[in-house]
């Protein structure tokens, strides 16, 4: 029994495998995501393409996505946030992080994707590279007449704040 690429913990053919080769359909939005990224890994390019959205297949590049697989080599998924995506959810969001090395390079690839419910079965419709969050500075505002946070003992103005 090999594990599952998907990082769920489970075998690869009571996990993935089974939507993989069509023997059923994800139930959700986050196990489509975990069975497209076991997809590239194993290099099933037909079921990547066969769960992209109908309306959104037209500009979608086999070839890139053939060698984009076969020349990652892939390291692990963690899934970062749900939004919906359940059974009995109309759309869905997933944010991941899948690692691989390309031409020895490690490296990470950071999306929120969209699923829809379409016709009684999930698809990824689209995705996008999640914004940072601002970070506010949490400590208070040095003075001019404080003493210098770089530890110099001089006033701040005399120091890093001239």
């Amino acid at each position: 029994m090999t594990s599952c690429p998907c990082g769920s913990g489970r075998d690869y053919d009571s996990c993935c495998q089974p939507f993989v080769e069509g023997e059923a359909l994800p139930p959700t939005a986050e196990s489509l995501m975990r069975s497209r990224y076991s997809a590239y890994v194993n290099h099933a390019i037909d079921y990547l393409g066969e769960t992209l959205h109908p309306h959104h297949r037209a500009d979608w590049d086999r070839e890139a996505t053939r060698r984009w697989s076969d020349n990652a080599v892939w390291q692990g998924l963690e899934i970062v946030d749900t939004e919906a995506g359940g059974e009995g959810d109309a759309e869905g969001v997933v944010e991941f992080i899948a690692r691989f090395e390309d031409h020895g390079r490690a490296t990470q690839h950071r999306e929120r994707s969209r699923f829809q419910l379409f016709e009684g079965r999930w698809y990824y419709v689209d995705g996008e590279t999640p914004r940072p969050k601002t970070q506010r500075l949490e400590t208070p505002k040095v003075g001019r007449n404080d003493p210098c946070p770089c530890g110099s003992g001089k006033k701040f103005k005399k120091c890093c704040g001239a």
